[in-house]
């Protein structure tokens, strides 16, 4: 690298990318080395990642200003807010007029250079000036009213032309721009990027379903980059009979059209003249039948910009498979176009209406025009068609609904009527992708598909159209139906169809045989199919079918195994209501259904409702079953665990042991249920303060589930996260340690990283790590758990409020009192809220605030909480429980240290030495 030659890192707004791309070439052909990431990161690349790393090594940080480049949650500011951080060399180049109000405080002082309005010598000149700094003149200034007599050269025709603020191409028929066009800017990168990828014609295909924003890409684009080309011509490709007229209409534009010759012929000039002509942009908008377009596409230096619904386009064009619009994407287009609409109501109509953004554009005009959210809402589940029937939407021919029924009648119209019986089946499933392998598992049993049921190509003759026609996403193993498509087509369809669909779904989704949902190796299969059991619409119409109430068990079962717990609520709870009418509360069917739902509910931190549900399911299993069914023993197991979650030690001691001794006659010793009684005996021996008995339990269980189960099965690493929990409470905490980072790595491998049992041994291990003194690691560790925790469980489940309070008190131990105080009394007020004032995870929380308390030498605040939890624990768990004695020395040390040492030794019995007297924690 030589003296002048810099790393410049270009930072810029998506919309400016033809700025972008002109002042990169410059700089290169100056001999700088430029990172430009639509020249140099693919697709697949971490953003984040690229971008420190390009601002790390870069000599200078160069700035496109613009108002797009200020835009709110725009990467930009990352970008030039780091450069200024770094104290790296910002180089701001304004490449239009920005007032004051435009630019941040912090650059507002920073010297730019102005682009806009120049020439492209000028303007090459000023940006190459601002990045070298200025040179004074080596000579005699020339007077400033002489001509120049140098006149700018012609443009290389393959290098980026300097954008045009004013003006459009000479030849240009694309009509006005969308004011409202938003997002799309990684498609809009991509798709200039591939437009450039070649010297002779390059031809992109933008294919998806109707609604998606073809068109408004394509029109965006020729607007956005209208200066790199001097030809811009937009045609109507959808009937592909007709592109000889519209070639011939721009053949007379640009004076090659021969009067006397027909419409073919002269097309046929067009392309020969577009073969010698440079900077020419075709677009065929709505193309659909891609062997009658390929006769007709231009060769020559150009672009050919395709839109389709059609996905078919192999061999003919470089394809980009459009999908909707990405969350943020969404709720940015809705707030911009909706006053006042908060981000948590943009979120739930985007997911209302799958990001579709003809769909949003069509909600934002009806809800602009008056109707309020929640019944905009209430009518896009009930009535559907019709209001997407409503639209104002200037720049689509048509509103939604009649889209989907314009395909569809020429979907049947064209003789698909399997096509068309398939697409309407695939509206009763849910919205998620359907695999091809249930359909033809059920094929032999679908009443409603015609044709031959053995022809090994139905599939595949059934599937092509639906692509053709953009009412599908196809792919080599399934295909998925957009959301509000579906409802459309539900809508659409009679009452006696649906019967007859509703049964052929039923024997789809009844012939999948994902495997066991305990089974983490079985989850993908179920995530699958529970995706589409859950669907609100299949959920309602199936939860009555009899063939179809084991698999809606086993997808509870499997939701609440795989950490899903508020899902497998709401499936449990529309079950039991479905069930409990149809078969009676005390069918075995409704009582398996109302056991998953008091787990779930448990598991959502409800303890006192899940406590009724359990209670009342092992009520009725003792009745109908007989106390020693397995059935029966699952429902006291259950009820067992979550009055020990109560806080009802004795009782869910006296429960779990009845369960055990039932479990170990009836199952035998070594069976998985038999094993899960003994472990939770062992945690509640554990909870009781009896230590040594709970150790030897718990490691004789994890020894029978190693031997029995496998050393990764979710109950093993059950066995030993408890294990390592107790070795951390006996202050064994270099094993501990140890066990803990084993089990986190493998619950992270087999459950996955926010599963609520990864989450647990995360903290877990973070306890230990706080335990051995790494308190700055083991505060990184609590921040994370902390944040996922509260976006998987909940801000006020009981295992975020018991992560929030385990972090305040390792900031305690980093002397940062203040923090750590203020957040255990928000810790300890949510506590005593959602679980009661004596709770021992409420204690808890009290107990630890104390602790800070003390640190900030708050004696009396301090004693006054401690004397409260040792008077609950005096009445839980008796005066000689581990837990009471460590809040009586707790209360002790603050007496001391508020000079009351006698009142101290009355309550410990003994005296008192100050120098090793410690203020004890109790983690959770």
């Amino acid at each position: 690298m030589t003296d002048t030659t810099q790393r410049i890192f270009l930072s810029y707004a998506g919309p400016d990318q033809a700025w972008a791309e002109w002042v990169g070439w410059q700089l290169q052909q100056a001999g700088h080395q430029v990172e430009l990431d639509r020249w140099h990161w693919r697709t697949g690349d971490d953003f984040v990642q690229k971008m420190n790393l390009a601002l790390g090594k870069a000599d200078a940080v160069v700035a496109l200003f613009s108002r797009h480049y200020f835009e709110p949650k725009r990467w930009t500011r990352e970008e030039w807010s780091a450069a200024v951080a770094l104290r790296g060399r910002l180089v701001p180049v304004a490449i239009e007029l920005l007032n004051d109000d435009d630019i941040p405080a912090l650059l507002a002082g920073t010297l730019r250079t102005d682009v806009h309005g120049l020439d492209e010598a000028a303007a090459t000149s000023a940006l190459l000036e601002a990045v070298h700094g200025p040179v004074p003149p080596t000579g005699p200034v020339d007077f400033p009213g002489a001509a120049s007599a140098d006149a700018p050269t012609a443009p290389d025709a393959q290098r980026p032309r300097l954008p045009s603020s004013v003006g459009l191409p000479e030849v240009w028929n694309v009509r006005r721009r969308n004011p409202d066009f938003s997002g799309r800017e990684t498609v809009m990168g991509q798709l200039r990027t591939g437009l450039l990828s070649g010297r002779q014609a390059v031809v992109q295909a933008l294919h998806g379903m109707g609604g998606i924003g073809k068109t408004q890409i394509a029109l965006e684009y020729a607007h956005r980059f209208a200066s790199q080309y001097d030809l811009v011509w937009w045609v109507d490709a959808e009937q592909a009979d007709q592109l000889p007229v519209r070639y011939t209409e721009l053949a007379d534009r640009l004076g090659v059209a021969k009067s006397d010759a027909g419409s073919e012929p002269n097309a046929r000039a067009l392309l020969q003249h577009l073969r010698t002509r440079h900077r020419w942009l075709l677009v065929l908008d709505n193309a659909e039948h891609p062997d009658q377009i390929e006769p007709w596409l231009p060769e020559g230096p150009g672009h050919v910009l395709i839109t389709s619904r059609n996905p078919d386009w192999h061999g003919i064009a470089h394809q980009s498979d459009l999908d909707v619009f990405t969350r943020t994407d969404s709720l940015a287009y809705l707030k911009g176009r909706i006053s006042g609409m908060t981000t948590e109501h943009a979120d739930l109509l985007a997911q209302d209406l799958g990001d579709l953004p003809l769909a949003l554009a069509q909600a934002s005009g009806v809800l602009r025009s008056g109707m309020t959210l929640d019944r905009y809402r209430r009518l896009l589940t009930t009535d559907t068609a019709r209001l997407l029937q409503e639209s104002d939407v200037r720049d689509h021919p048509a509103p939604l609904a009649a889209t989907v029924g314009i395909a569809v009648t020429r979907l049947a119209d064209d003789g698909h009527a399997d096509a068309v019986a398939l697409l309407r089946l695939g509206a009763f499933l849910g919205p998620e992708p359907i695999p091809t392998a249930w359909l033809e598992t059920a094929r032999p049993r679908l009443a409603t598909i015609p044709g031959d049921p053995d022809d090994p190509m139905w599939l595949r003759n059934a599937l092509q159209p639906l692509g053709r026609f953009g009412l599908a996403r196809t792919d080599y193993d399934a295909f998925q139906i957009h959301r509000l498509t579906q409802a459309i087509l539900r809508t659409q369809t009679g009452p006696d169809p649906v019967v007859a669909i509703r049964d052929d779904v039923t024997a789809v989704l009844a012939a999948v045989d994902p495997g066991d949902p305990r089974s983490p190796a079985d989850w993908p299969a179920w995530a699958s199919l529970t995706a589409h059991l859950t669907a609100p619409h299949v959920t309602t119409a199936l939860a009555h079918q009899a063939a179809l109430r084991a698999t809606f068990s086993k997808a509870a079962h499997f939701l609440i195994c795989s950490g899903l717990p508020r899902a497998a609520h709401d499936l449990s709870a529309a079950l039991h209501q479905a069930w409990s009418t149809d078969l009676g509360p005390d069918h075995p069917d409704t009582l398996t259904c109302a056991q998953f739902l008091g787990h779930a509910t448990v598991e959502l931190g409800d303890y006192a409702k899940g406590h009724l549900i359990i209670e009342d399911t092992l009520v009725r299993r003792r009745r109908v079953l007989g106390a020693d069914h397995p059935e029966t023993l699952h429902s006291a197991n259950d009820a067992s665990t979550n009055m020990s979650l109560l806080g009802e030690t004795v009782e869910a001691r006296r429960v779990q042991e009845d369960v055990l001794a039932r479990r170990r006659r009836v199952l035998g010793e070594d069976h998985p249920d038999t094993l899960t009684s003994a472990g939770n005996l062992a945690s509640i021996l554990n909870e009781s303060g009896e230590y040594v008995e709970a150790r030897r339990m718990h490691e004789d269980v994890l020894a029978r589930r190693r031997r029995v189960l496998g050393e990764d099965h979710p109950d093993t690493l059950n066995s030993a996260h408890n294990l390592a929990g107790l070795l951390n409470t006996l202050g064994e905490h270099v094993e501990a340690r140890r066990m803990n980072v084993d089990v986190l790595e493998r619950r992270g491998r087999v459950l996955g990283e926010d599963h609520p049992s990864t989450l647990a041994s995360a903290s877990n291990l973070a306890t230990s790590l706080d335990a051995l003194g790494e308190h700055v690691e083991a505060r990184r560790m609590q921040e994370d758990v902390l944040e996922r925790r509260g976006r998987v469980l909940g801000e006020d489940h009981p295992s975020t409020l018991a992560s929030a309070s385990n972090l305040a008190t390792t900031l305690d131990a980093l002397r940062k009192h203040v923090e750590a105080r203020r957040m255990h009394e928000d810790v300890l007020e949510r506590c005593r809220r959602v679980l009661g004032e004596d709770h021992s995870d409420t204690l808890a929380s009290a107990s630890n605030f104390a602790s800070t308390l003390h640190s900030l030498r708050q004696y009396p605040e301090a004693a006054g909480l401690l004397k409260e939890v040792r008077a609950s624990y005096v009445r839980h768990f008796g005066a000689k429980h581990p837990k009471t004695e460590l809040a009586t020395r707790n209360l002790a040390t603050v007496l001391i240290a508020m000079g009351r040492t006698h009142e101290a030794q009355q309550l410990t019995g003994r005296k008192s030495d100050k120098g090793k007297r410690r203020f004890g924690r109790k983690r959770r």
